[in-house]
């Protein structure tokens, strides 16, 4: 804990207000010390009445309301920080919640060091992370009304007799589709606009993020990833921005940590127990991964698309890919062999697919700092 800190203050912000509780270092009790509006520059003005902005630290949860209030508190020389609320310790048969427990019970956690913060983009990388997800639910969006249009066919008993959907040949099978009553073709020719605005949402969201990314301080480590098999450069883009600065892990273990794929643990003595995967940190990066990973189930092989996007690599990192490749190909069979749930094979395959990430996003950019 760093000696220069007097007061430990700690937030609990919301969409309409701050409740505020503060505690001094030493063994002192917390103090509540009031509930004020979501403006900034009342907390500040509350926080100057504890001295110079080198001696305060001020945590609060990570919430819906970003990170405006975490740069305007750095940029005045206060350290801020950001708590996961999963991981801020709960103390066992504690049943009562309110903004004033919340805040003081921040402080209070704060002052004995037991809070672990979590990174923070800055305003470019977040940037890049809202366009990103704003592809995904735009993607989301056209899966809906695509399940909407085929909903509304089934109930027609239109049977679409191909094996894959949405392909051309899909396509021209549902304008092809004729009803006897107007109403019901009208609703065809509706969800056909609905679901033609919905694919060029996601097509102009693809480009502006692929435009959006060039000239980006992680470009390279984007570059590298799309070595790997089933990360293209949507999905590269993604893991980089919702990961952030992969080079503040100092190994691949707090990597899969990070992202939830390790399996629980319930141990004591001699008894070992484990279960499912703890599913903490980013959800968003764990399903990429765990989608990548889907692609390990076939042989190992080097399609022509995927020796197009290696080419201009160093061959230290497509050597890797490589290996990664083979490797994760063989555990995928070896796993399966054994009878094992496929989605448990998948979960498995894509923790040590987050490994491999690790390793070539370090090979990218080893002098990348961390913000």
């Amino acid at each position: 804990m760093d000696e220069s800190i007097k007061f430990f203050v700690g937030l609990d912000a919301h969409k309409d207000c701050i409740a505020v509780a503060v505690c001094e270092a030493g063994r002192e009790p917390i103090r509540f010390v009031g509930t004020l509006g979501p403006d900034v520059q009342g907390a500040l003005k509350t926080l100057r009445k504890y001295g110079p902005a080198r001696q305060v630290s001020v945590v609060y949860e990570a919430g819906p309301t970003g990170y405006g209030l975490h740069r305007e508190l750095t940029l005045r020389g206060y350290c801020c920080e950001i708590i996961a609320p999963s991981l801020i310790p709960r103390r066992a048969g504690e049943r009562i919640k309110t903004d004033r427990r919340d805040c003081a019970r921040l402080a209070e956690l704060s002052r004995a060091g037991e809070l672990k913060a979590i990174w923070v983009p800055n305003e470019a990388h977040e940037a890049l992370r809202n366009l990103w997800r704003a592809r995904e639910d735009a993607v989301n969006m056209r899966l809906k009304v695509r399940q909407q249009l085929k909903a509304f066919l089934l109930r027609q008993d239109r049977r679409y007799a191909g094996k894959t959907s949405w392909t051309r040949l899909h396509q021209r099978w549902i304008a092809d589709q004729r009803f006897s009553q107007p109403a019901d073709q009208i609703a065809l020719t509706e969800y056909q606009l609905a679901l033609q605005a919905a694919e060029e949402r996601v097509q102009r969201l693809t480009a502006a993020l692929q435009q959006a990314v060039q000239g980006w301080r992680f470009e390279p480590v984007v570059a590298a990833l799309r070595a790997l098999r089933g990360i293209d450069t949507v999905s590269a883009i993604g893991l980089v921005c919702e990961i952030g600065d992969i080079g503040r892990f100092g190994s691949a273990r707090q990597l899969m940590g990070y992202l939830g794929l390790v399996p629980s643990e319930h141990s004591s003595g001699n008894s070992v127990r484990r279960g499912s995967i703890t599913k903490t940190g980013n959800a968003h990066a764990r399903r990429l991964l765990t989608e990548a990973a889907w692609n390990y189930r076939f042989p190992a092989r080097i399609s022509n698309e995927l020796r197009d996007r290696s080419k201009a690599l160093p061959p230290g990192i497509r050597t890797h890919a490589w290996k990664a490749q083979v490797r994760l190909c063989s555990r995928f069979a070896q796993l399966s062999s054994r009878g094992m749930q496929a989605n448990k094979v998948c979960v498995a395959v894509a923790r040590e697919l987050a490994g491999f990430v690790w390793s070539i996003a370090q090979q990218a950019a080893p002098s990348t700092a961390t913000q």
